[in-house]
């Protein structure tokens, strides 16, 4: 434990005499109290707010967001679209999508404020799998599908090797219905896969990344990811990190 002007000096945000000046002005809350004396002592994973604002790292939040169609991974836009933070008003944290769908696809989109997390999360290495399910044009045979899984060439680089199911097939529209499993995340990656076989995506839509699924959650709706998940994901995806070193 340590005393609550030298926690608020130690993050960076000011001194530590005027984070005393602070307190005094009744501006420094812990977990939601407003603290005035001098010789208050914070522990490890209190919530210090200074003028109703989280102290910068006190308050790492993660949620899973259910992504609409028609809205973009940003923080704004310059063309007035919808964004995914539109969807978070409510929340005071300053909060940003961890990775990117496509304006016209849907599914799941973690969203935080911890970097750490988020670069986890998104580095190739770790290798965390994440399913989508898929509707493009044209009746996919056996012989796409195993080079897909085989891996193809996008831009010179070869796919990692990835897992497909049809699920249906829509003979009078002339449409197929598939789920892939992929542990890569690159660019549009799914859509440019199935293009470079001849088959325009029509529908995406990501279910899973991980172990964490969309499970009860409407489009545009979203949950916090509870702590035992967050710790979990770390640890599948530094796992996986580990795993590819070893095998290099």
């Amino acid at each position: 434990m340590e005393r609550l002007q030298k926690a608020i000096a130690t993050s960076g945000y000011t001194s530590r005499r005027k984070a005393e000046d602070l307190i005094r002005e009744g501006r420094v809350k812990v977990n939601g109290e407003v603290i005035s004396e001098m010789g208050f002592k914070v522990k490890k994973g209190d919530l210090i707010m200074i003028d109703d604002k989280a102290l910068e790292g006190q308050n790492k939040v993660y949620y899973v967001f259910y992504k609409p169609k028609g809205c973009i991974c940003s923080l704004s836009d310059e063309l007035g679209r919808k964004t995914v933070i539109d969807y978070f008003e409510d929340i005071k944290e300053r909060i940003y999508p961890v990775g990117r769908l496509d304006y016209d696809t849907t599914g799941l989109l973690l969203m935080s404020n911890d970097g750490d997390f988020a670069n986890l999360m998104m580095h190739p290495s770790s290798h965390l799998e994440k399913v989508y399910e898929v509707t493009v044009s044209g009746l996919v045979n056996g012989d796409t599908l195993h080079k897909l899984e085989k891996g193809v060439y996008l831009e010179g680089v070869k796919t990692l090797p990835c897992k497909i199911r049809v699920v249906g097939k829509d003979i009078e529209h002339q449409t197929t219905m598939l789920i892939i499993k992929l542990v890569e995340g690159k660019n549009r990656q799914v859509k440019k896969m199935f293009e470079s076989m001849g088959h325009r995506v029509k529908r995406l839509h990501r279910s899973q990344i991980g172990y964490i699924h969309l499970k009860g959650l409407k489009p545009g709706e979203y949950r916090i990811l509870k702590p035992q998940e967050v710790k979990e994901m770390k640890n599948i995806a530094l796992a996986k990190k580990v795993k590819v070193r070893k095998n290099k």
